[in-house]
């Protein structure tokens, strides 16, 4: 059985509003990653216990904490953001989630990636090491414009770390985005990687954002394929519809039950259950 969650935030920069549409969706789970216009990463201590309370209190809780660390660029500071990576880990501690999301650092546009290999790997095996230390996973997401934003660069930082603790996040809308033509084919190779997905679908015609199953993102073969490998981990919605333009006249709320219904339409097709 498949489990729902979501980027909450785009609902609502408040946490409580954030809470009571994930609740009449039957979402139990969010991907923290901010609450009252502030990054979870600059929460202090006091807020996170709050956070924390209010999810409790309404029985749910964090699938991952949607961390921005390593969405920078390749050559700025790496330890001034070391620190920041360890409050995502205390974040997770203080969430009781086991994930943390990741990203390879942002290339220089127009630069050859190899250039930037060594130093993407000496950073990735930094927080690697990190992670093992602390036991926590690190969810790697591809993402347009990282050196992970292809399948065979996702599955060289992967392999290269060679870590359970470090698995991949896998976006089809993010690799839509990015110019790959087949997320099933992207799928199949970081198969023995991933752990974790994120719900976003992306029209290849124009790269914008579109309800799962409206796009070019093969949701419903992806998740056909996870269904027959028997996934029980989680669908973390992250739609962005409100970059769409799709819906100009509904609120961010709305667009997320759209969002959300349009994965559940998808896994009733397949005749999957999820909670």
């Amino acid at each position: 059985m498949m489990k729902l969650s979501g980027f909450a935030d785009e609902i609502s920069p408040d946490l409580m509003q954030q809470i009571t549409v994930c609740m009449d969706e039957g979402i139990k789970h969010l991907e923290f990653r901010s609450a009252w216009n502030t990054n979870v990463l600059k929460l202090n201590d006091a807020e996170l216990l709050k956070a924390k309370t209010a999810l409790e209190s309404n029985q749910m809780r964090v699938s991952a904490i949607g961390s921005p660390v390593g969405k920078i660029g390749i050559m700025d500071d790496f330890e001034s953001h070391l620190r920041a990576f360890e409050r995502a880990i205390h974040a997770a501690k203080v969430f009781d989630t086991k994930y943390i999301r990741v990203f390879s650092f942002i290339l220089p546009q127009g630069d050859d990636w190899r250039r930037h290999r060594d130093e993407v790997m000496y950073r990735m095996k930094q927080m690697v090491k990190r992670a093992e230390e602390a036991n926590v996973i690190l969810l790697h997401e591809n993402e347009s414009g990282m050196y992970g934003d292809t399948p065979e660069r996702c599955l060289d930082v992967l392999a290269t770390c060679s870590s359970p603790n470090l698995r991949q996040a896998f976006d089809p809308g993010n690799f839509v985005q990015s110019g790959v033509k087949s997320t099933l084919e992207a799928f199949h190779v970081l198969k023995p990687y991933i752990e974790y997905i994120h719900i976003k679908d992306v029209t290849l015609h124009n790269g914008k954002e579109a309800p799962a199953g409206r796009g070019d993102g093969q949701l419903t073969e992806l998740l056909m394929q996870l269904q027959s490998m028997r996934y029980n981990g989680f669908l973390s919605l992250e739609p962005h519809l409100v970059y769409s333009g799709m819906y100009p006249d509904h609120t961010p709320a709305e667009l997320f039950v759209i969002a959300s219904q349009a994965l559940k339409e998808i896994l009733q097709h397949i005749g999957e259950d999820w909670t």
